[in-house]
């Protein structure tokens, strides 16, 4: 992530925050480190030692009452005492308009003062909803992500070996385009990743020997989605006869992004084989999985109970 600022943080929300800015105008350029809010009840009340001071400031509903319950020289000495650190920005919640004295220190200090006619908690909500993404760890991978009855499927492997041709397929099968060649990934809350693609090529497909084609245009808006969790990783190779694939599926493959574990399954590619079934099969067995049901798993203790029941039988 880039230097984000207040004047970002203004332009962007001025309207869903109901945001207006009082003062401050020289901080505008302050930077923005950390998507937590703090609400400065002890600082106002002159115990800074663990002021978090480079986070934005809100004063709510409790922090006005008690302010307003001081007498003037100590209200002035309790806003002059956070207004000397360097923070991003003060915001008024509730609409509550801020005293002279705080507006003096804010344009003295270059602190942004700003109001908002929401709730305490409907600002915290909403804040944290947006900067969850402009904070969230980021990459970019080659490949191909589409969403296949529900399942965000990534597909990955050498240049040329066909991802953009299944993706293709899929969609043609009424699958939904999410991003191809360079994907975007960013890790959510309770380790969810998702995936979106670059605004600039969004539902655009490159197919070697034909070129650029455009998915939304040739197959309608519901062919394509703006962003998906990543649940599998869909990894093609090419086909090896000396190279042991799985062909049970007991032994469950890992791929770790961004520090979150998905699914990844290996799928041998050989000309004329028809890819876009396979991974349709994926993505449903995957939907089974979630719902507790285990192809491989039960078929293998199926077979131990029938074993064990023969090894009973020849005791006796």
């Amino acid at each position: 992530m880039g230097k984000y600022t207040i004047d970002n943080f203004l332009r962007e929300n001025s309207e869903r925050l109901s945001l207006k800015l009082l003062a401050g105008n020289k901080g505008l350029s302050n930077e923005l480190v950390t998507p937590e809010l703090n609400r400065p009840g002890l600082a106002l009340s002159g115990f800074v030692n663990l002021f978090l001071y480079n986070r934005i400031q809100l004063i709510g509903n409790t922090e006005v009452l008690y302010a307003n319950g001081l007498s003037t020289k100590k209200r002035l000495e309790a806003y002059e005492i956070i207004c000397q650190f360097e923070i991003p920005c003060i915001v008024f919640t509730n609409g509550k308009y801020p005293p002279d004295e705080m507006i003096k220190s804010c344009n003295k200090n270059g602190i942004p003062l700003i109001i908002s006619s929401l709730t305490t908690t409907q600002f915290t909500h909403l804040f944290s909803y947006y900067v969850e993404d402009i904070f969230a760890p980021s990459i970019t991978v080659h490949g191909a992500l589409v969403d296949v009855y529900g399942v965000g499927l990534l597909f990955t492997g050498r240049p040329g070996i066909g991802k953009s041709e299944v993706t293709l397929d899929l969609v043609e099968r009424g699958h939904r385009l999410v991003a191809d060649d360079i994907i975007h990934i960013i890790r959510k809350s309770r380790g969810i990743v998702v995936g979106t693609s670059n605004p600039m090529t969004r539902s655009l497909l490159e197919i070697r020997g034909v070129g650029i084609v455009d998915v939304e245009k040739m197959f309608g808006i519901r062919a394509i989605r703006m962003q998906k969790r990543i649940e599998v990783e869909v990894q093609l190779k090419d086909w090896d006869p000396d190279r042991p694939m799985d062909r049970t599926g007991l032994d469950e493959k890992i791929s770790t992004i961004l520090d979150v574990d998905i699914s990844r399954v290996e799928v041998p590619i050989y000309p004329g084989k028809y890819v876009a079934v396979i991974v349709e099969s994926i993505a449903l067995d995957h939907l089974l999985k979630m719902q507790g049901f285990d192809v491989a798993r039960d078929l293998a203790t199926r077979q131990m109970e029938q074993i064990k029941e023969k090894q009973n039988r020849a005791r006796k």
